[in-house]
């Protein structure tokens, strides 16, 4: 199966998990999730879902990440039900720590140019 086909699926994917969450998912962990990006499998049989939240609370980010896994069976035959796939990819929830990766290294060079001499 073309590697190029899995993206656009996924792509899909996200899009929907996106919609899903924010119209139709009513559990109030995943209130404030941001779907950051999905990793399909070439042959679609998995589908990694990175995602991020609001919140730096650990807590928060944990109780989303249950929340996200509890919604997995709706969110399967949703996506089965507008996609026709053959079939639904399951459906791995990861959080994404770029973007809290990405705050710390600007933070550090914003220390860095605040220590320079300046000419």
């Amino acid at each position: 199966m073309s590697s190029q086909r899995a993206q656009r699926v996924g792509d899909l994917i996200q899009q929907e998990i996106s919609r899903l969450l924010l119209k139709e998912v009513r559990d109030p962990r995943v209130a404030f999730v941001t779907i950051t990006g999905v990793e399909p499998t070439n042959d679609l049989q998995l589908v990694r879902v990175y995602y991020t939240v609001m919140s730096d609370d650990a807590a928060a980010r944990d109780a989303c990440g249950d929340g996200l896994r509890s919604a997995v069976p709706f969110l399967r035959r949703e996506l089965g039900r507008v996609l026709r796939l053959r079939r639904v990819p399951e459906l791995e929830f990861r959080y994404d720590n770029s973007i809290a990766y990405g705050c710390r290294i600007e933070e550090l060079l914003k220390e860095i140019h605040r220590h320079e001499p300046t000419e």
